[in-house]
Parts: structure tokens; C-alpha cells; sequence
């Protein structure tokens, strides 16, 4: 049955996605999560990572929260088979827990993850400035802008293209990455998602920790102007690192500022600062992905 009006509201959205994010429990510290409906292909390394956290957060005490993770893709996942989640419990002290995880499919290891969690106290404070940014709602929703810009993507992707999404995306050059242009490798970007996710810490977290996965590798295509949609690229993330400082929404802006200072040997390093809406430093990213030039095309 086809998706109705109602089924892509921002309401039903939202409701997808934290459906999708609450693993199911099998057994003790076994853990299992929900294909994407429609999902085709590969599954997207972000929902990997976010149910992942999200059990290992079921195995932890609800006064400790996720304060960094390290996970490693070594296979990509088939959207024809749900994930099974492994939770290790290594570790339960009085301020800090460490969890491992291992994601499988059919028996086979697709994601290893390391997750500490820390229960909150005060501490010495300083963080970096957030860069300045127009406010996102100065800017184009990403409806308009993806409507705007289909004639820059080959025809095979517009219904994917198209498609509404959970989590919303602004910025100044939304569609920069459909072109050839050469750019720094760094962009900004405003994110939330598209309706309200309730008062659950741990959802907010993985929220960002799914989205932590979006416009992150392609900042180190930026400075070669070549793009995997246009068959010039092969990507995929090879390893994602999340530190999460202090509280936030995820259902109000938060800027994603990502910089790439390296690419070579098939590989691109990115990292990213997430910043609240007031200022705060709330989460740090850094991921390396591969990135290989397909035959018949040359790197500029």
C-alpha cells in the first residue's frame, strides 16, 4: 500500500523515526532493531549507530546518559533483515558505565561500538565560539529547496530525492554538493527534526547521533567537485565518533559545523561541532570515510 498525505506529515515523521530508534529486547542485553519501512539497499550507517546507543542505554541506569561513543562499520548493513544488538556490560562504576555492542546480521558482524556513560556533575567550563549563521528560519526549508534544485539530480534519484525526512537540514548553499564546484572543505548546516520528540534524554541522543551521520563525509568532496549521485564517488563511512558534552533538544535548531583537513589513499577524514541554538557546545563529531575516485573519472 502506498504512503498517503497523512503517512509523511511531520507528526508520522517523527513517530517513524523513534520507532524505529527503540530497539526491541529479545533477552537480557540482546537487543532488536526495526527495518526502515520502504528501506532499499544498504541501511543508513546513522540508524546502525542510534539503535546501537539505544541499547546500550537500555542496559545502563536511567541517571547515566551517553557521553561519547567509537563505533566501526565493517560491513554495510541489508535493509532486508532487521539488526541484532549484543550488549556487553564491561563496566559500572560510581560516576561512569562502559558499554560494548556488536550489530549483526544473519550471525554476522556488521558494527562494533565502545559507549561510556556518565552521570551528570558539575565542572570546569570553556568551549569553542559558535561561527555565526543566519537564523534557520531565514532560510529555505529543505522541501523547497530539493523541489527548487530536482533538475540537478539524475532522474533515477528523484523519488528519493524527494522524499520527506525526520530530521530537516538549512544552510546558506543547500545544494552545493549537486554541482561541480571546487569548495572549502567545510560547511555549515542548521538541523532538527520536523516535529516534537517529547522529554526522553536518551531519544534526543540518539537523534543527534543519527543525524551526526548526515552531510558529514561529503565535506571531503567539497574541495574536488565530484559527487557520488553523479557516479563519480564511492563512499561509505569507515568508523564514527560521537562526544556528547552537555543536554539538548533535537527537535529545536542545532548547527552542525563540519571541516575536513585531510583526504588520501581512498580516504577522507571529517570532523564536526554541533552547537545549541544559544551558543553551547553540545556534541563533537569525527569520522574517516572512504572516498574513491570510480574509473574514468579523474580528481581534480
Amino acid at each position: 500500500m502506498g504512503m498517503t498525505e497523512q503517512d509523511l506529515s511531520p507528526e508520522s515523521l517523527i513517530q517513524g523515526l523513534t520507532t524505529l530508534l527503540d530497539v526491541e529486547t529479545l533477552d537480557t542485553d540482546l537487543y532488536r532493531g526495526a527495518r526502515k519501512p520502504g528501506g532499499r539497499g544498504r541501511v543508513f550507517g546513522g540508524q546502525v549507530i542510534a539503535q546501537a546507543l539505544m541499547a546500550a542505554s537500555k542496559s545502563t541506569d536511567v541517571d547515566r546518559v551517553p557521553h561519547s561513543l567509537h563505533a566501526y562499520f565493517m560491513r554495510p548493513g541489508n535493509e532486508d533483515f532487521p539488526v541484532v544488538y549484543r550488549v556487553v556490560r564491561d563496566y559500572d562504576g560510581g560516576s561512569f558505565s562502559t558499554r560494548r555492542v556488536i550489530a549483526q546480521q544473519q550471525g554476522v558482524p556488521i558494527l562494533n561500538m565502545a559507549a561510556s556513560f556518565h552521570k551528570m556533575e558539575p565542572g570546569l567550563s570553556h568551549q569553542d565560539t559558535m561561527p555565526d549563521m543566519p537564523d534557520p528560519d531565514s532560510l529555505p526549508s529543505e522541501t523547497a529547496w530539493r523541489q527548487q534544485t530536482l533538475h540537478l539530480v539524475p532522474e533515477k534519484f528523484h523519488s528519493f530525492f524527494l522524499t520527506p525526512r525526520p530530521i530537516e537540514f538549512r544552510s546558506l548553499d543547500p545544494a552545493a554538493w549537486l554541482r561541480s564546484d571546487k569548495l572549502p572543505p567545510q560547511q555549515n548546516s542548521w538541523f532538527r527534526a520536523v516535529a516534537p520528540l517529547g522529554d526522553d534524554p536518551q531519544l534526543h541522543r540518539a537523534v543527534l547521533a543519527y543525524a551526526s551521520d548526515m552531510q558529514l563525509l561529503g565535506t571531503c568532496a567539497r574541495p574536488h567537485g565530484l559527487s557520488w549521485m553523479r557516479g563519480e564517488l564511492m563512499t561509505a563511512s569507515l568508523d564514527h565518533a560521537v562526544w556528547i558534552h552537555d543536554d539538548f533538544r533535537a527537535d529545536d535548531w542545532l548547527l552542525y559545523c563540519t571541516d575536513s583537513p585531510w583526504a588520501g589513499r581512498g580516504r577522507g577524514m571529517n570532523r564536526g561541532k554541533i552547537f545549541s541554538r544559544d551558543g553551547r557546545l553540545v556534541a563533537s563529531v569525527a569520522q574517516e570515510g572512504l572516498i574513491r575516485v570510480m574509473k574514468g573519472r579523474k580528481e581534480g
